[in-house]
């Protein structure tokens, strides 16, 4: 009974504490098509953390952007939820909290329960 009530619970502990994903834009274009899950897209990103603003990553520095299907799971929750409804152009920064990231595991140079930061470039999409 417990192998069954952990994997819900952790389901629905984000829904719980009222956790989610905040946007704000820095370039907001119109577009007769934004992104969907299913959308196969390339972003430009800085991650940051929110508590004291250091870089631990960004496609930026590698000169490419990086490219992945919305809503596959090939990224953080906080990717798939957060770039949705995107137009090309667009630039947007997300605040994840830790339920939508790397949750209580700390990942490289990014803390347990750390929040991120991350700017994000729309650069271009296919089947957008």
């Amino acid at each position: 009974m417990r192998l069954i009530l952990l994997p819900i619970l952790t389901l629905l502990l984000p829904l719980a504490l009222g956790a989610e994903v905040t946007t704000e834009y820095t370039i907001q274009n119109d577009c007769d098509r934004k992104t969907q899950r299913g959308d196969s897209i390339s972003v430009h990103y800085r991650g940051t953390l929110a508590a004291d603003g250091s870089e631990f990553d960004a496609s930026y520095n590698r000169g490419k952007p990086l490219d992945f299907t919305v809503g596959k799971g090939q990224v953080i929750k906080g990717w798939d939820e957060g770039l949705l409804d995107m137009c090309i152009g667009d630039k947007r920064t997300l605040t994840i909290p830790p339920e939508f990231g790397y949750g209580e595991r700390a990942m490289g140079p990014i803390p347990a329960g750390s929040t991120l930061g991350e700017l994000f470039d729309f650069v271009v999409g296919w089947g957008c």
